[in-house]
Order: C-alpha cells, then structure tokens, then sequence
C-alpha cells in the first residue's frame, strides 16, 4: 500500500472506487477521528478529577453535576463510536469498506466523506429505517 497520500487528496468518482489511494485516505480519515475521540476522552477523565472536589453550595453541586452526567454519556455515545470505526477499519482491511451491506453496491463517496463508518447506501439506510419505524409502531 502507498505510504503517503499526494497532499490535499479528496477521493473522486473519476478514479476506480475503493482503489489504494481511496482506502488509505479513508484509512488515515477514519484512525484521525478515533484519535481525536480517545484524546478528547481523556481529556474529559482529566477534567472530571480534578474538578471531583464538592462544591459548597449546593446550586453548584447540583449544576457539576448535571454537566458532568452530560459529560458521560457524550462520552459513552463516542465509545460506541470507536466501536463503529474499529469495525469500519477492519472492513478496510478486508477490502469489504465502501460497500453496501444491503445490496453489495459501491456507497456513494460523499456519503463516505460525510459518514466514515456508514454500512448502507443512503436509499438502503432509509429503507432500513422506514422499516424499522413501521416495526417499532406496531
């Protein structure tokens, strides 16, 4: 696989779908994002202990509180998160990355662009959900 991508590289309909360059730009795409996530994570962690000290007042108690529940589950929501881009990396790794898992067919690439981790084409994912919403209401 080629090392390094050429500079402001964007992947193009013109060239072959899902070719080298295509994968290691989705590649690096999706392990920048994790990194980001992981360092913000930590960041929070941080955050979170130093500021564990309780507040006299119990308004401000109450209000530490409440952001750092908010806190919490944003950061659960991004460990979920890294679970999708582990998976999509490996999808990557096994050449399956980029493909619908509905239909087989390519993802269109601003779809990819736009959502790194996506499994379905856009029409695929809004059948998926139309059915899921006729299930649920049942």
């Amino acid at each position: 696989m080629t090392t390094k991508l050429p500079e402001g590289y964007k992947p193009s309909s013109d060239e072959e779908f899902m070719n080298e360059r295509q994968s290691l730009y989705f590649h690096t795409k999706l392990l920048v994002w994790k990194e980001e996530i992981l360092r913000e994570s930590k960041e929070t962690l941080a955050h979170l202990q130093e500021d564990s000290q309780k507040e006299p007042d119990i308004a401000d108690r109450a209000s530490s509180e409440t952001d750092w529940s908010i806190e919490l589950r944003t950061r659960d929501r991004q460990r979920k998160l890294i679970t999708k881009i582990d998976a999509a990396i490996e999808r990557l790794n096994k050449g399956e990355y980029g493909y619908c898992e509905v239909t087989g067919e390519p993802i269109k690439l601003e779809r990819l662009e736009a959502r790194p981790i996506a499994m379905m084409s856009l029409e695929a994912q809004e059948e998926h959900e139309k059915f899921e919403k006729v299930h649920r209401d049942s």
